[in-house]
């Protein structure tokens, strides 16, 4: 039976490629995303063993805020006084100490005007030091507070010289410098990880990037040979007090690598996340494949039965052409995962210009395990029907031509239908009542169900549909023929059409949640924004410092003629309890003007040091009402209890505390502006107030005046990019789908060579025989497309309602992208008939109606 099993194997080897390269892809998504982060990580451990290099000990002041992710990015420790270098050198242990200054937010203004922006790496600032890490390649260090060093990676990419003045934007506005040298690092490395660094002069440094002269961000301590460093730590703990923390080399190479692992983890995750997807996906085309050989291989099957195969023989059977399937392509799958995360690291190293050190590629056992026990499962999960139903072929079948059409199963379609609703119930409790990680898992499982219960579904509405749709093609009698033939087998058209059901679904999903997402963005400016002309910038200031400007703009734009209100905004993260929360810091008696806020309880007027506003929910949910008290942490200014004196209606663009303008210049990590807002009064020329805006930030590079619809423009532009990103990673699952119809095709062909070779005997030409094959194919994928549609359309609007909370509050369905997807649809059918259509074109007539 052995035998037997691997000749029937290698016999249809080329049948079953393209089944292979399903778990081929699935895999190699699979062990590329394990791959990719495990090198990354080691990439970064490695990283920053290197910059901790000649540190035994550090301290630090605290930080006020402990998380700002999503909000305000880095958390800020506090600055060091210059007093505790001179403590810790004291220590008995310690050979030397110095202070140092080091922080995200110097970017330089390149040669054509604009911030010279880093995608992830940080904008470093630091006071020049020479630590033994840093090497000096051309000219000088900086020995005057106006002039800097720049690192070789910087220099590069701003094409600057020695000599040359640079403009640099730091926590202050925008100030020219001498660019006097320029360095790199030990092993001859330009860049530590694709950040950007500008060397200032110590005193420099602490005004710009601490905003605190004469202190330090951290104090480097260098220990006497033989110390015990756990000793040392503590002596100098008890210097330092406990408003500082102290840490080894080690602790602080960890804490460094654990800002970037949580972006690793995301990644890992998100490529984990569409590898499934694409293992789903191939899942059916597996199915499919094995059915269709399964009925292609009744006789033989029979045959083996009335010889004494009994029935766990030939499912062994079926199942080991499974294993070995799974095995071979989990290996190349494998390989394959190796390339893609090569490619990813390459990729993601030109894109932030960073150069990580360590081997070129780090293969963790987990990525070859997932990897078999990935692909293997799928692949005999895949098989494990197709096994069954051929186990139950009887031996008189052996006697008889095999008939491969077939009509749905009652069973099938009650059980899919169960799974449907049961889908759609799981889906909603996940998106509306269960919260956390178990609504997310609720609401996975219900996709998953909802899709799998569809595709039962689908072989009982398939012949219907599939007469309607083909209508469209059947314009002769080739056209008709073809639309016959694509629903003569409801189950097989209806997997095959599943597969591309689930990836134009996901696809669909997301262009309504970013359909409605864009226009509740409109909706929310042209209702809520009371400001013609709004100063802002796109993100750009490295990941932790948004673009700025300096507050005097606000101040002179509110005298401008034609300006009714002029205000200014800051936004940073703060601590409140264990959470983090976006606060604002603002004048509220104009900032309520701009953005419409309608107080409920108290009033929104100037606010004074230690006062706050708040919005209702925000208030309701923490049990605040006017008068009360909320103690909240700001990043320089700590700990404080502000005084809740307004509280406003919350609206799409208005949300979140608000304090004082006053608190935020000093307790914000910067005391610049992120935003403006200008309303003008009635009849005022807004392009000449444009004019006039636009003089008075022409020298910020960062930041440009604009309209209400070029924010919004500028808003759809993220939300687009974000798309197309998705689109591209769904694509692997679009990839595997028309990999479905073709091999549904091209065993399609194969099983039908006696009737090909008869309509060619009667007269039908080659053109008429691809026609018909074409047709066939066109008319499966546009009824997947318009499957996927219809279940994408729905889940995106379920998913849309339940963020009404998050602001998007209307369902709007991308009519001009559905259409899209169903021209795709129809090139997909079109691609995919290629092979198979001139492949039956050349059937030779006279060995075909000879074929037995």
């Amino acid at each position: 039976m052995l035998r037997t099993t691997l000749r029937s194997l290698l016999s249809r080897k080329l049948r079953l490629v393209l089944s292979g390269l399903a778990v081929v892809l699935g895999v190699m998504a699979v062990s590329g995303a394990l791959i990719v982060s495990s090198t990354l990580t080691n990439s970064f451990d490695e990283l920053f063993a290197t910059t901790t290099e000649g540190i035994d000990l550090q301290v630090s002041g605290r930080t006020n805020v402990t998380n700002t992710e999503g909000a305000g990015g880095d958390p800020v420790a506090e600055p060091v006084a210059a007093s505790v270098v001179d403590q810790v050198k004291k220590v008995p242990g310690v050979a030397d100490a110095y202070g140092d200054v080091a922080g995200d937010g110097a970017r330089v203004v390149g040669p054509d005007g604009k911030v010279i922006v880093n995608q992830g790496p940080p904008t470093l600032g630091v006071a020049w030091h020479d630590d033994g890490l840093v090497e000096l390649r051309s000219g000088r260090e900086p020995r005057a507070d106006d002039e800097v060093a720049m690192n070789a990676s910087l220099v590069e990419r701003g094409g600057f010289q020695v000599g040359q003045r640079v403009e640099v934007l730091t926590l202050e506005p925008k100030q020219t410098f001498t660019l006097v040298g320029v360095f790199g690092y030990t092993g001859g490395r330009d860049t530590l990880g694709g950040e950007t660094t500008v060397a200032f002069t110590e005193r420099a440094a602490q005004e710009l990037i601490l905003g605190a002269p004469g202190r330090y961000s951290d104090v480097v301590i260098t220990a006497e040979p033989g110390t015990d460093l756990a000793a040392l730590r503590t002596a100098v703990q008890a210097a330092v007090g406990g408003d500082h923390v102290v840490r080894t080399a080690e602790e602080v190479a960890a804490a460094q690598a654990s800002d970037v692992s949580g972006f690793v983890g995301v990644l890992r995750n998100v490529l984990l996340g569409f590898a499934a997807v694409a293992l789903f996906v191939g899942i059916f085309l597996i199915l499919n494949t094995f059915s269709i050989l399964v009925a292609q291989r009744t006789g033989e099957l029979a045959l083996l039965r009335s010889l004494g195969a009994n029935r766990p023989q030939v499912i062994g059977s079926v199942l080991l052409e499974a294993v070995i399937i799974g095995l071979v392509a989990s290996t190349l799958g494998l390989g394959a995962g190796m390339g893609v995360a090569l490619a990813l690291k390459e990729a993601m190293q030109s894109f932030s210009n960073a150069t990580l050190p360590g081997a070129l590629l780090v293969v963790p056992a987990s990525a070859v395990i997932a990897s078999y026990a990935v692909g293997v499962l799928v692949t005999v999960v895949a098989a494990v029907l197709p096994a069954l139903r051929a186990s139950r072929v009887a031996p008189v079948e052996a006697m008889r031509e095999a008939r491969t059409t077939t009509r749905p199963s009652r069973a099938l379609t009650v059980v899919g239908g169960v799974l449907t609703v049961g889908g759609a119930a799981a889906v909603g409790l996940g998106l509306y009542a269960v919260e956390g990680d178990a609504g997310l898992w609720t609401l996975l499982a219900g996709v998953m169900a909802a899709f799998i219960g569809v595709a039962m579904l689908t072989p009982a509405i398939c012949g219907p549909m599939v007469n309607v749709l083909g209508r469209a093609f059947s314009f002769s009698t080739a056209g008709k023929l073809g639309r016959l033939n694509s629903a003569r087998n409801p189950r097989r058209t209806a997997i095959t059409a599943a597969a591309l059901m689930i990836g134009i679904a996901l696809v669909t999903g997301v262009s309504v949640l970013a359909s409605s997402l864009t226009s509740s963005i409109e909706n929310s400016v042209r209702t809520d924004l009371n400001a013609e002309l709004i100063i802002s910038g796109a993100m750009g200031g490295g990941p932790s410092l948004p673009p700025t400007f300096d507050p005097t703009v606000i101040e002179r734009a509110s005298g401008l003629p034609g300006v009714a209100t002029a205000v200014g905004m800051r936004f940073d993260a703060a601590q409140l309890g264990d959470e983090s929360v976006f606060v604002y810091s603002a004048d509220v008696a104009r900032l309520a003007d701009v953005l419409r806020m309608t107080a409920t309880a108290g009033s929104l007027r100037t606010l004074s040091s230690g006062e706050i506003v708040v919005d209702d929910e925000f208030a309701a949910e923490r049990g605040l009402a006017v008068g009360g008290t909320l103690t909240l942490a700001t990043q320089r200014g700590g700990e404080r209890d502000y005084r809740v004196v307004g509280i406003y209606q919350r609206n799409e663009l208005a949300s979140g505390p608000v304090i004082s303008d006053e608190d935020g210049a000093t307790g914000f990590r910067t005391g610049q502006f992120n935003q403006g807002f200008v309303h003008l009064a009635p009849g005022a020329d807004a392009t000449a107030v444009r004019s006039e805006l636009d003089a008075l930030v022409a020298d910020n590079p960062e930041v440009s005046v604009m309209d209400q619809t070029a924010l919004v423009e500028q808003a759809k532009s993220s939300v687009d990019t974000f798309v197309v990103m998705l689109y591209v990673l769904l694509g692997l699952a679009l990839v595997i789908a028309v990999l479905g119809i073709v091999n549904t095709l091209a065993l399609s062909v194969l099983e039908r060579t006696r009737e090909l070779g008869l309509v060619r005997a009667i007269g039908m030409r080659r053109s008429q025989v691809v026609q018909m094959v074409t047709v066939e194919s066109v008319v499966m994928a546009v009824f997947g497309a318009v499957l996927g549609i219809v279940v994408g359309g729905l889940l995106g609007a379920a998913i849309v309602r339940s963020l009404a909370d998050e602001g998007i509050t209307a369902v709007t369905v991308p009519w001009q992208s559905m259409g899209t997807f169903v021209l795709l649809a129809v090139l997909i059918g079109l691609l995919a008939a290629i092979v198979p259509a001139i492949r039956a074109s050349r059937t030779n007539v006279l060995a075909a109606i000879a074929y037995e």
